[in-house]
């Protein structure tokens, strides 16, 4: 039964975000709501990490086979992004270039 709690709780807090997000007319995808409540609860103690933990893990441990799709859906927009190439790279080296300074900041900061 353990198993099915931990499945119940992050699909659950999945569902929350994405009810909230709709009916909020957010512009954060659900997902990333549920996530964040997810957090929430962990760090108040509302969840224990011992019930989604191992559930958590299979997920990380799988997550390679979850980029299928989008990636099967990528296919069916290469003339756009032909179209796009230039605006599509120079978003993704910056994006890439910021995260790595973010990055590098945040553990020095950490390290202190």
């Amino acid at each position: 039964m353990k198993p099915y709690r931990g499945l119940a709780i992050i699909f659950g807090f999945y569902a929350l975000g994405e009810m909230v997000s709709s009916a909020l007319h957010l512009p954060v995808p659900g997902s990333v709501l549920g996530m964040l409540f997810l957090l929430s609860a962990l760090l108040s103690g509302a969840v224990k990490l011992e019930w989604v933990e191992n559930e958590a893990e299979l997920f990380v441990k799988n997550m390679s086979v979850l980029f299928i799709p989008p990636g099967v859906g990528i296919v069916t927009y290469l003339g756009l992004i032909k179209a796009q190439l230039v605006p599509i790279s120079v978003a993704l080296v910056l994006s890439f270039v910021v995260t790595l300074f973010v990055t590098a900041k945040t553990v020095e900061v950490v390290r202190r």
